[in-house]
């Protein structure tokens, strides 16, 4: 018998997934880890079956639990003559000019697959085979391409996956052209491995076939990856960070994730002040994103520094702060009150593949916002730093929420203005995903620089505080693509998505 659900999903594909395995009877974990493997299959360029993720649940009858499926730094057993190369500068225009190390020195150890299962098999209701074969058969029958991979691979397809004809031949037309928003792919490779790790499991990818091609790919071409760390990878089960914010209790990832504590302080600071409105949102990304750029992005614990920057912040408030691409998102909210976001990524893509498998691999290593440190200077098995922060609250009077987003360093600042809108303002769920947005922007040379959307009380607010700002027009894309799902009071199911950037929701009521 089929289950009642909310799903905000990033396309009609991962929503398909997700709603097959609704009427199969999936709860919201098999429902939400149906659609983001979908999405990981067939949206190339956006996020891919090497990527990190964080699986974020809070049970109908249990408390809240993140798994830990982020990526992981490399080179367990290397020389130390291996690491600080393989990688090659690329700089392309998306986003106003991104420059990037790609290739396989950028590969970080994936693990959102392995995560995936653990959350199904410890939290889910489905086998593990039932929740992956949607994804398999969108790779063989076909899958249109959205609009966000479009627009992302218009900008990057030749330059930064060109160098690996398999992976070019994903992310583009049988003439060479970069794919269109409509086109119809296939990816046999992708979907054999899929049926693969349906059957035998993620350490298919491990230590299994796919994880061994891996290795020695990596072996022939300067990565990092071995078979220690691929063997030796397991996702991590993480008690969330807990803030009361208004009626709500949420929770949301914990350190050594960066989005999660960010996103914490922030919301405490707008529960503290009440009624907020923009000088409010314009002084408390100023003080948080400005310590995150001058200390807690270049510590070399960050498991510790969140935990000191949690504490500091509840005892002294934004006073006692300590001194010193690209995402897909699924959000499910099930009829019994079971709520789960998915969030995971692969960066901009390290413009190769696994040779013979169509798995686009992630460049986390060379992302420089996210290894302020520099190149491959974390220790062998370290988590990464990450911007995801999927979010999941309850009320006491039986209301049920999942939300995430992404866009980089904007997904903490786009679910701290959704969440107070909605937690503290009593904005409905599409009026608050709906509202104007900014992104206050601490450069590590001291400058601060407010983004924003067209709104004159934004701009009244900049004038007062004294900062200058970048009009981007409404509703843009930089500024992330919040999707939610949520049961009311009474159990009826909600789900709104984002029109910053492709979504599609439905409650499948059966």
């Amino acid at each position: 018998m089929g289950r009642r659900v909310a799903i905000a999903a990033t396309g009609p594909v991962s929503l398909a997934a997700g709603r097959e395995v609704a009427r199969a009877g999936g709860n919201a974990v098999d429902v939400a880890v149906a659609a983001i493997l979908a999405a990981m299959s067939t949206e190339p360029g956006m996020v891919s079956l090497a990527s990190g993720a964080y699986v974020s649940v809070w049970p109908a009858d249990g408390p809240p639990v993140v798994l830990d499926g982020n990526v992981e730094m490399p080179g367990r057993g290397l020389p130390a003559e291996r690491f600080g190369a393989g990688v090659e500068e690329v700089t392309t225009d998306y986003g106003g000019g991104v420059t990037l190390w790609a290739g396989h020195g950028s590969v970080a150890t994936p693990g959102a697959v392995t995560a995936c299962e653990l959350a199904v098999e410890e939290l889910g209701t489905l086998p593990w085979a039932d929740v992956v074969a949607p994804a398999e058969a969108a790779c063989r029958s076909g899958y249109p391409i959205g609009a966000a991979a479009s627009r992302y691979l218009g900008f990057t397809a030749h330059a930064l996956f060109g160098r690996d004809p398999e992976a070019l031949a994903v992310v583009t037309r049988d003439d060479g052209t970069p794919v269109q928003p409509g086109d119809v792919r296939t990816n046999g490779p992708l979907a054999d491995v899929l049926s693969l790790v349906g059957r035998e499991g993620a350490s298919v990818l491990t230590t299994g076939e796919v994880g061994r091609a891996m290795v020695d790919d990596m072996a022939r071409n300067g990565g990092l990856i071995s078979h220690r760390d691929l063997a030796e990878y397991t996702p991590l089960v993480r008690p969330p960070v807990r803030r009361a914010v208004g009626d709500w209790d949420l929770a949301v990832n914990p350190p050594p994730s960066v989005g999660g504590p960010m996103l914490a302080v922030m919301l405490g600071e707008l529960a503290a002040r009440g009624n907020f409105g923009w000088d409010d949102v314009i002084a408390i990304q100023q003080a948080v994103l400005r310590y995150r750029v001058d200390v807690h992005d270049v510590s070399h614990d960050l498991d510790a520094a969140g935990h000191e920057l949690l504490l500091s912040v509840d005892r002294h408030g934004l006073a006692g702060l300590p001194t010193s691409a690209s995402t897909a998102n699924i959000s499910v909210v099930d009829a019994d009150g079971t709520a789960c976001t998915v969030t995971a990524s692969c960066g901009y893509g390290a413009g190769i593949t696994v040779p013979g498998t169509g798995i686009l691999l992630n460049n986390a290593l060379g992302e420089p916002e996210l290894n302020r440190l520099g190149l491959h200077r974390l220790a062998p098995g370290t988590r990464l730093a990450s911007n995801m922060a999927p979010t999941t609250g309850r009320t006491r009077d039986g209301r049920v929420i999942a939300i995430g987003s992404p866009g980089a360093d904007r997904i903490t600042t786009a679910l701290m203005q959704v969440l107070g809108q909605g937690c503290l303002h009593d904005a409905d769920l599409r009026t608050a995903i709906e509202a104007p947005r900014l992104h206050v922007r601490a450069a590590p040379d001291g400058t601060t620089v407010v983004d924003h959307e067209t709104d004159a009380g934004i701009t009244e607010a900049l004038q007062r505080a004294g900062l200058s700002g970048t009009d981007h027009g409404v509703l843009q894309m930089f500024f992330g693509g919040v999707g939610a799902a949520y049961r009311r009071q009474d159990g009826l199911l909600e789900a709104a998505g984002d029109p910053r950037r492709e979504a599609a929701v439905e409650v499948v009521d059966l």
